[in-house]
């Protein structure tokens, strides 16, 4: 997907391969687009080689349709090394870059490690709770190439295991409701066919399973998990204990 010039993002999701933000958030994703804020996503890598694919081409391909499903503005791939992803000052900066252009008020990245799983991820995570850190830095204009300090509001991280329903550790924990995108977040997670094949098609039923039981800790019909890092405040503790008896 192309970069959309001078577009403001409200939020920015970011993933270590093409497939992982669709998988951790894309109902979310899908739902706040549907209410009219300005979505990107940013993969650090390309995901390549992988065993199925013919070449980084046919998953950008498949990137970019995912990205149209979900319905997200801008989609950018910073082509950092697959399988060789570290947490350094290049990829840091790199990263803060987007973040300065964009301007998102939230960012959502991983959090945790997925053990048995890629240790990109983890990678992922480092390098995202510094770039959010870089990209209000004063004083360090050189290697920005020139685009102004920005203050991201807050920042929240996702899970991305599917083999169990523990809650990782974390300070906090929010569900958001993606009931009226979960077929959505699946189609865009199809959308990777050589990811995806036949095969491997139980990931769709896990992905729907982990979804519906975290919906259901909420009272929605599917949600999504997110971990917080700072304590969610209330103006009203009637309001959020029983909405339909608080006062207007």
């Amino acid at each position: 997907m192309a970069e959309a010039v001078d577009t403001e993002l409200d939020l920015i999701a970011v993933g270590a391969h093409p497939d992982d933000v669709e998988i951790a958030c894309g109902g979310t994703l899908a739902r706040l687009v549907r209410k009219g804020y300005n979505v990107g996503i940013v993969d650090l890598t390309d995901g390549e080689p992988t065993p199925l694919s013919a070449g980084p081409d046919i998953r950008l391909a498949e990137a970019e349709r995912a990205a149209k499903i979900l319905g997200v503005q801008v989609r950018i791939n910073l082509n950092l090394p697959n399988r060789r992803l570290f947490d350094n000052f290049e990829s840091r900066v790199a990263l803060a870059k987007v973040f300065r252009k964009y301007r998102p008020k939230v960012v959502l990245g991983f959090g945790g490690k997925t053990v048995l799983a890629s240790p990109d991820h983890y990678q992922a995570m480092l390098i995202t709770d510094a770039a959010v850190f870089y990209s209000r830095l004063t004083k360090w204009d050189e290697h920005f190439d020139g685009l102004p300090v920005h203050t991201i509001s807050n920042q929240l991280s996702f899970p991305i295991a599917i083999h169990g329903l523990d809650l990782p550790e974390a300070s906090g924990y929010i569900v958001a409701d993606i009931g009226s995108t979960l077929d959505v977040k699946i189609e865009a997670v199809r959308a990777y066919a050589t990811q995806f094949p036949a095969n491997k098609a139980g990931i769709f039923g896990a992905v729907e399973t982990m979804n519906r039981y975290h919906g259901l800790t909420a009272g929605f019909e599917a949600g999504e998990l997110f971990m917080t890092y700072r304590s969610v405040g209330i103006d009203d503790l009637m309001r959020w204990a029983s909405p339909t008896h608080a006062r207007s």
